[in-house]
């Protein structure tokens, strides 16, 4: 009996699945996160612990699945246009931090004294930083959708980028292989740009109605099926191109994420992407060669610590450069610090083109592998180190948890604290939450009730009454999260009436077509309120002023309404209320000579006007 379940390979996955049951837990609830369960559960199945499994490199070729998955439902909440706003982002900040982290860890290797090819290789391994970790604790967090965490999600995305050319580099850097590599390397990079555009044009043409006849069929599992398919497909095409797997299930996700299916879409997703991600952080468990690192102990420790010390302070140089404050650059620093799965790739292909022999990429790939199992307890303990330091600690604020209020605030900056004082006068029964801390307790000195609660998280939403609300009020000052909360509100609870701050007429655009029941632009009132003052001071009547603000509001609305049909927020640009002032028609500097006629002809139709005139 015991042969024919062990024939089934059920052996394998019930040791895995019992691993994460039985670590993952214990690991939350000391504190120290899901990710080091994983890491420390691979270490003791692996070959290096109880040696359940021999072959971690398969493990992590297949789940290298649960990042390309991440990336999508990543991409699914990415639209182009929000895409297009982090260019600066993706190529700068991506780029200087990477060019700058390079130069330093090549110098560093140089250092470690091996030469500066091996040093090179070993600095662009390191420098790509581990997609499913810092993804995982973004998300672990609450901040993947924030500014900073998505200025961390556009240098990533930078990152899948340069896969392709640092292999060529590698490969042109292989011994007498320079002039080939070169040629072939330049074809697989126009390769990889065609695979690209395909996709794109195939996701533009073809995703949207492929899923329009698939949920006319109202077959569910089919629908599950063809999501997976999208994902697989565009990975398998990347791949077969050279690119990043991951890269190409983004770029797919982003081509979706206008899509009516979205949310069913990365709902049917979302397990798979879990429990294959959970699979990865096993694998890289599994890979820590135990053996390597007792022999070359201070070769790897110490590289370990010079590394990421090197490159933790070259990320947090780029971020203060580019204008990040002490605390996100110091946070982004330490989140970014460890190697990434890609540098296993890096380094085969080193050996490979006999660049470095297997006893440099042993100790390369423990370098890496110890990176990656440092960044979670480095973030727990520096989570911990700050709350100790920090005097606004949740323990000081109440957390979102049970609460029933008829309106839900989200948001109490200057917006919401103007907003809610209606309400409250009346007695209506309001729950606020807001993410600051610092807000919350300056808000309750003043008698406001304020729970934290990140309003882009599901759970939260739940947590703060938001399925029995009759009215949700957005009240946040970030386009990016304003947009994250209407589109969960609306997919999660769409009987309740959705009132929400717009930052301008774009977005008010944008907002009319999410089931948005009413929306005040951010400034509209306070400038009409600033105009009716400087009139009232100028000496206009009461009545002439009411008038005046009544017929601008009636011409802002019909041009909005004009907008909203033509879906261009240039449509009726001509509909204002203004009195322009006519166009000088004499020049204004005054000519020196007077003007003389050039023919005889027109100097007889002159004489013909002076006649008549």
């Amino acid at each position: 009996m015991s042969a024919e379940v062990d024939s089934l390979g059920l052996v394998g996955p019930v040791v895995l699945l019992s691993a994460a049951v039985i670590a993952v837990p214990i690991f939350k609830r000391i504190g120290l996160g899901s990710i080091l369960g994983y890491l420390i559960a691979g270490l003791i199945i692996g070959p290096f612990g109880f040696a359940f499994f021999n072959n971690p490199t398969a493990i992590l070729h297949i789940a290298e699945l649960g990042i390309v998955m991440y990336l999508f439902i990543i991409g699914l909440e990415m639209q182009p246009s929000h895409l297009w706003s982090l260019r600066k982002e993706i190529f700068g900040l991506g780029s200087l931090q990477i060019l700058i982290s390079v130069i330093a860890l090549t110098g560093m290797g140089m250092v470690f004294g091996f030469s500066w090819k091996i040093a090179f290789i070993g600095a662009a391994g390191f420098v790509l930083t581990s997609t499913a970790i810092v993804m995982q604790l973004l998300n672990d967090r609450g901040e993947l959708h924030q500014r900073r965490g998505q200025k961390i999600v556009a240098i990533l995305l930078f990152e899948d980028l340069l896969i392709v050319p640092l292999l060529a580099l590698v490969a042109f850097m292989a011994p007498n292989q320079a002039a080939e590599s070169s040629s072939i390397d330049l074809q697989g990079i126009g390769i990889g740009l065609l695979a690209i555009a395909g996709l794109i044009v195939a996701g533009h043409w073809l995703l949207n109605p492929l899923f329009k006849v698939l949920a006319a069929a109202k077959a569910r599992e089919v629908m599950t099926a063809a999501a997976l398919l999208v994902v697989l497909g565009a990975a398998l095409l990347m791949q077969l191109s050279g690119l990043s797997m991951a890269l190409g299930a983004f770029l797919a996700g982003v081509l979706l994420s206008e899509s009516t299916f979205r949310h069913q879409i990365e709902a049917d997703i979302e397990p798979f992407r879990s429990l294959l991600l959970g699979l990865f952080f096993l694998g890289v468990g599994m890979s820590l060669d135990l053996a390597v690192v007792r022999q070359n102990w201070p070769l790897i420790v110490s590289g370990v610590i010079a590394l990421m010390l090197t490159k933790a302070l070259m990320i947090y140089v780029v971020a203060r450069l580019t204008k990040s404050n002490h605390p996100e650059a110091l946070d982004r620093a330490l989140l970014m610090a460890q190697g990434g799965e890609f540098a296993f790739v890096l380094f085969s292909a080193a050996t490979t083109a006999q660049i470095s022999d297997n006893t440099i990429k042993s100790n390369l790939t423990a370098i890496v592998v110890l990176s990656m199992v440092l960044t979670p307890i480095i973030g727990v303990l520096f989570k911990r180190f700050t709350l100790e330091q920090d005097e606004s600690s949740l323990d000081q604020v109440r957390v979102a948890d049970g609460l029933t209020g008829k309106v839900l605030m989200i948001g109490f900056g200057r917006f919401g604290q103007v907003a809610s004082q209606l309400l409250l006068a009346r007695s209506v029964d309001v729950t606020i939450i807001d993410n600051d801390v610092n807000m919350i307790q300056n808000a309750e000195k003043f008698g406001f009730d304020v729970y934290y609660g990140d309003g882009c998280r599901l759970d939260i939403l739940h947590a703060s009454g938001a399925d029995t609300a009759e009215a949700i009020l957005v009240c946040v000052d970030h386009k990016e999260t304003i947009n994250k909360i209407v589109e969960l509100v609306n997919a999660e609870f769409p009987l309740a009436k959705l009132i929400v701050r717009s930052y301008d007429r774009e977005h008010a655009l944008y907002l009319s077509k999410k089931n948005v029941s009413l929306m005040v632009r951010e400034t509209f009132e306070s400038a009409l309120a600033l105009g009716q003052m400087a009139l009232q001071q100028l000496g206009a009547s009461q009545d002439e002023i009411q008038q005046v603000s009544e017929d601008i509001r009636a011409l802002d609305q019909q041009r909005f309404e004009m907008e909203v049909a033509a879906d261009d927020v240039k449509a009726g640009i001509g509909i204002q209320y203004t009195q322009r002032n006519p166009r000088p028609t004499a020049p204004l500097i005054k000519p020196q000579h007077t003007g003389q006629l050039l023919n005889d002809a027109e100097l007889e139709k002159q004489s013909e006007v002076d006649d008549r005139t």
